[in-house]
């Protein structure tokens, strides 16, 4: 009897392995939010096989990468160095919009809407740039 138990219990955890491993959403979560691009080739491989052994899981991997983006490769033309950004930063420590704008628009090409009322705007605090390992500069 611990013997079965045993084997179900390991063939339960390889199970749930190979699906939490078979979902491009783990393995990349900073590819989240693509609409499209070129199809990452092994994260829709090993989504293949979890729909080759466990056909609804593989179904569900399948569909949560190509909702949230991450099956794509990212597109290197839409990334920001971090560096560049310092310079939207005023004096004071606010962010001048125009000048981010003008930045992101210069070095992606694409001109955002930053002056929609529908932006959300998030502000921060010391103690969260802190549980990031990050001090405060302005």
């Amino acid at each position: 009897m611990r013997t079965r138990s045993r084997v179900i219990g390991g063939v339960l955890a390889v199970s749930l392995f190979t699906q939490l491993a078979a979902c491009g959403t783990l393995f990349y979560p900073d590819r989240r939010g693509q609409i499209d691009g070129k199809i990452d080739p092994a994260i829709a491989a090993l989504n293949a096989v979890g729909l080759l052994f466990y056909v609804i899981p593989g179904l569900i991997a399948f569909g949560i990468d190509f909702a949230t983006g991450a099956i794509y490769f990212p597109d290197e033309n839409y990334s920001v160095a971090p560096e560049t950004l310092h310079e939207a930063i005023g004096a004071d420590g606010q962010i001048d919009m125009l000048r981010l704008k003008a930045i992101i628009e210069d070095q992606t090409g694409r001109s955002l809407p930053l002056d929609d009322p529908r932006l959300i705007r998030h502000s921060g605090s010391v103690e969260q740039l802190a549980a990031f390992g990050l001090r405060p500069a302005a």
